[in-house]
Order: C-alpha cells, then sequence, then structure tokens
C-alpha cells in the first residue's frame, strides 16, 4: 500500500502522521526530524525483540547516532521507578537538549518515552514510531503524556507533542490476537463519538479488520487519526471538545485501577466502559436500547468484554471520583446523544448512574 500522510494542525506546532507498510526501514523520513542527529530509542523487551536491531541499524547506516533503552513489558511498569532509568540512561549516555527521544512500541512506551521528552533538561523532541493498533489510533497522537499512580490512571504527567509519528501497519503482524482487539476499541469509539458512517463501516468490515487485511487496517487509523487530529487541532489540552475522546474511558479507568493495573488491557476495560456509557446514555433517554446493543455488538465481533467486572457501585464511584474531567468535586460523563453525536456533561442522574453499575452481574 502507498504512505499516507496527515498532518495535525497546531499552529507553528505541526507535525505529521505517516501511515504505512515497511517504515521501520526507511530512516529517511524520520531523519529531517532529529535536531543534532543524536537519538535515543525507548522501547521494551517484547517490541524490542522484534524490532529494535532492525529499526537502530537502519538509523545508523542513514547517519543517526542511537542507543537504546529497553523497559520492562506492561501496564504495571508505567511508574517513577521506571521513567527514572531512562533518566538513568540518557545522563549515562550524557544526552543533551539536542538529543531526541524515539518511542518505539505501544501505549505505555509511548507515555513514558514522551514523558521523559517533556521533563529531561525541561524538554526535548520525542518521535512515537507506534507499533500497537492502540498505540497507532490513540496514544501516539495528541501529545498527552503520563504515568499511573495507585489511585488512577495516567494522573501525572504532561501534555507534549511529537515532531512526527511513523505508523508501520506491518508491526501488526505480529502483534497478539488480544492486543488487536484491544486496539479495536478505540477505533470503534471514533465511530461511536464523531463519525456514523465509519461506525457502519466497522459494522461491516470487522471481520477483514481481524484478519488483518492490511488495506482495511490502513483505512481504519487513517480513519481514526483523521478524527483524532481534528479534535486535538481544535482543543489540545482538553479544555472542552477533546474530552468527548474519554468515551468509556471514565469507566474503564475505574475498571483498571480496580481489578489492578494489567489485569485488563486498557482497550478492554474501554470497551467494557463505553458500554456502561451507552447504557447511561440510554438511561438519560438519549438513545435507544438498541443503539446500546449496536454498540456491544460491533465490540463483540472485535472480540472485546462488553460486560464489566463487579467491583460493586460504591466501589466504581470512588474510583471514578479520581477522573481527570472531575471539575470543581464534580463528576462528567462523556455520553451519546446518537451513534456518532457525544457530548460531555455533569448534568446526569447520579442516582441513575448508581443503578447501571448496581446493574453489572457479580459474574462480570
Amino acid at each position: 500500500m502507498r504512505n499516507l500522510t496527515l498532518n495535525v494542525d497546531l499552529k507553528g506546532r505541526d507535525y505529521p502522521i505517516i501511515i504505512g507498510a515497511d517504515l521501520l526501514g526507511s530512516a529517511h523520513l524520520v531523519k529531517p526530524y532529529l535536531g543534532s542527529g543524536r537519538a535515543v530509542i525507548v522501547t521494551n523487551e517484547a517490541v524490542a525483540a522484534l524490532y529494535l536491531e532492525r529499526f537502530e541499524a537502519n538509523l545508523r547506516e542513514a547517519g543517526i547516532d542511537a542507543f537504546s533503552i529497553s523497559l520492562p513489558d506492561g501496564e504495571r511498569y508505567k511508574t517513577w521507578e521506571t521513567l527514572n532509568s531512562i533518566f538513568d540512561a540518557m545522563l549515562a549516555q550524557r544526552c543533551d537538549r539536542a538529543t531526541t527521544v524515539i518511542a518505539l512500541g505501544g501505549g505505555v512506551v509511548g507515555d513514558m518515552a514522551g514523558f521523559a521528552a517533556a521533563t529531561y533538561q525541561r524538554g526535548v523532541s520525542y518521535i512515537q514510531v507506534p507499533t500497537t493498533l492502540l498505540a497507532q489510533v490513540d496514544s501516539s497522537v495528541g501529545g498527552k503524556t503520563a504515568i499511573n499512580h495507585p489511585l488512577g490512571k495516567n494522573m501525572i504527567g504532561a501534555f507534549y507533542q511529537p515532531r512526527l509519528v511513523l505508523s508501520d501497519l506491518s508491526t501488526l503482524s505480529t502483534l497478539p490476537r488480544r492486543e488487536l482487539s484491544a486496539g479495536l476499541a478505540e477505533v470503534v469509539k471514533y465511530g461511536a463519538i464523531m463519525d456514523a458512517e465509519f461506525f457502519a463501516w466497522l459494522e461491516e468490515n470487522m471481520q477483514k479488520l481481524m484478519a488483518r487485511d492490511l488495506d482495511a487496517l490502513g483505512y481504519a487509523v487513517e480513519r481514526s487519526c483523521k478524527c483524532k487530529a481534528d479534535v486535538v487541532a481544535d482543543d489540545e489540552r482538553e479544555a472542552g471538545r477533546r474530552a468527548i475522546l474519554n468515551f468509556g474511558h471514565t469507566f474503564g479507568h475505574a475498571i483498571e485501577a480496580g481489578l489492578g493495573f494489567g489485569n485488563w488491557l486498557h482497550g478492554e476495560a474501554v470497551s467494557a466502559g463505553m458500554v456502561l456509557a451507552a447504557s447511561m446514555s440510554a438511561r438519560q433517554g438519549e438513545i435507544s436500547d438498541s443503539d446500546v446493543a449496536r454498540l456491544a455488538r460491533v465490540l463483540k465481533q472485535a472480540g472485546l468484554p462488553v460486560q464489566a467486572p463487579s467491583l460493586g457501585a460504591q466501589r466504581y464511584l470512588d474510583l471514578m471520583g479520581y477522573d481527570k474531567k472531575v471539575q470543581d468535586g464534580k463528576l462528567r460523563l462523556v455520553l451519546l446523544r446518537s451513534i456518532g453525536d457525544a457530548y460531555l456533561t455533569a448534568d446526569f442522574s447520579a442516582a441513575g448512574l448508581e443503578q447501571v453499575l448496581t446493574d453489572i452481574p457479580d459474574d462480570g
């Protein structure tokens, strides 16, 4: 397939998203975005075994002085201790402000590398090279970087935009099926919140996506990134419209924290969270029960859980109280007016929310 290039328009801080196949061997796409020509590749053990040697060698062949840092793999390592290990390595290598950080991996690696770049010597450039579907359609775009706190996901971080996002669809061929499904949760989210036509396309083409059809994946990544780029350009720091990108996340983050980070993948928790958010939307009289069923059906086709775990209504409410959309002590939710139309509100029935959470079956 031919390479596709999108642009995130941030008024003087624009950056491209390049989508294509076999891009890890295209160092010429990366080189123009490096300052001094020196780079540190942050990856994890699983991705390193598959792609690091080839990627690092290709950069060096292009005259780029690169070294790598390999982190342990998993959401539970998204901590201060792991972040500090990146700083330790960069300081040991005497990295200066002209060094560029390259995130090679999924969402955890991208968040950790981006936060390290945002804070090392008060900020150095970084590039996202996402190798999971979830990272390609969501976390690599938009500049959100963070680590977790035991009380909440992504509670400590910074808005810090990359200089380039390089999405190599070929890396999805080695992605475990569970990880592929987790990424599709975020793809479905874009259709649900702002693109009804895309949602209908997903209903018709989910089998192709699950079979890793390259053209279908390329279209899904491109369409998802267009949605996100549009929202980020309009509201970079989540002062308003960008909050709709968190559809299902208030519930999903509570699931992740309640079960212990890493027990459910982020996309799995978001999937069940979207069904809860849709159920709440129906209880508010915004969408029909058939719309809730429609959302649950396409998520099931993607191999995702649609029933949330039974943590207890009060435990959910306690964890949701740490959500970053809480304002003046008031929880705000992203709900649906229809498939393809989401909104943020604090004007919802507290009793209705408690009932939605109470209705979760005990075997969830």
